[in-house]
C-alpha cells in the first residue's frame, strides 16, 4: 500500500515514514502542498496522510482542490487544530479521517488499516484463500494452520495479491506498492519475491499471467 505523507516537519516525517515502512507501507514524503498536488496528478498514491499546517498553502485548500479535481484518494488529516469546527470543516471538504497532534503512532497505523481494508473490500482483518490465511492486524501468515515466517516485502506482496484476489496486477503496480521513491529496485525483484512465496506456500497460489503480471484466484 503506497502512502503519500505530506508533512513539513522533517523529524516527524522521518519518524512516521520509518514506522509506516516497518508496517509494510511504501511511504513517499513531500513537505509542501503544491508538491503534493503534483504527485496526486501524476502518480496517485493509494492513501494520503496530510498535515494542515504547511508552509506554502493550507492543507484544507489542498483537500478542497483534490476533491474538486475529482480525486477520490482517501485522505487522513493530521493537525494541531483540535477544535470541533476545524474537524467538521475537514470532514466536510472530503477528509476520510482526522487525527489531532500529538498522536500515538499505533493509532495512526490502526486508522490507516481501516482505510486500507475499505479499499480492498475486506470486512475483517483475516484474508483466507485456500489453505493460506493472512492476518493484517498481527501481520502473520499461516498455511495449512502452520505459521510461515515472511520478510516485510514478501508479506506486502502477498497481502496486495490476496486483497485483490481475482485481479491481475502488473509488475509495475506491485513495485509501486512495495518500494518508495528513490529506492533502487532490481529488474527482477518482484519475480524473486514471487519465487520465495511459492516455495513457502506452494506453486498453485500465485498465478503468472504471461506478459501482464500476477494474480491470485478467488477460492
Amino acid at each position: 500500500m503506497q502512502v503519500l505523507l505530506v508533512e513539513d516537519d522533517n523529524s516527524l516525517a522521518t519518524g512516521l515514514s520509518k514506522a509506516l515502512r516497518n508496517e509494510g507501507f511504501a511511504v513517499n514524503h513531500v513537505a509542501e502542498g503544491r508538491a503534493a498536488l503534483h504527485v496526486v496528478a501524476t502518480e496517485p498514491p493509494e492513501i494520503i496522510v496530510l498535515d494542515l499546517g504547511l508552509p506554502d498553502m493550507d492543507g484544507l485548500d489542498i483537500l478542497r482542490q483534490l476533491r474538486q479535481s475529482g480525486s477520490a484518494v482517501p485522505v487522513l488529516v493530521l493537525t494541531a487544530r483540535a477544535s470541533i469546527d476545524a474537524r467538521v470543516t475537514g470532514l466536510d471538504l472530503g477528509a476520510d479521517d482526522y487525527l489531532s497532534k500529538p498522536f500515538e503512532i499505533p493509532e495512526l497505523i490502526a486508522r490507516l488499516r481501516v482505510i486500507e481494508r475499505r479499499l480492498s473490500t475486506q470486512v475483517d482483518s483475516t484474508i483466507r484463500i485456500g489453505e493460506v490465511e493472512l492476518d493484517t492486524l498481527r501481520r502473520e501468515v499461516t498455511c495449512g494452520g502452520e505459521y510461515v515466517e515472511m520478510p516485510r516485502r514478501e508479506y506486502a506482496l502477498l497481502k496486495s495479491l490476496m486483497e485483490n484476489a481475482g485481479k491481475i496486477q502488473t509488475r509495475e503496480q506491485l513495485e509501486t506498492r512495495l518500494y518508495p521513491w528513490g529506492e533502487e529496485v532490481s529488474s527482477n525483484a518482484i519475480e524473486v519475491h514471487v519465487h520465495h512465496l511459492r516455495k513457502k506456500l506452494g506453486n498453485d497460489l500465485i498465478k503468472t499471467v504471461r506478459g501482464v503480471g500476477y494474480t491470485i484466484r478467488r477460492s
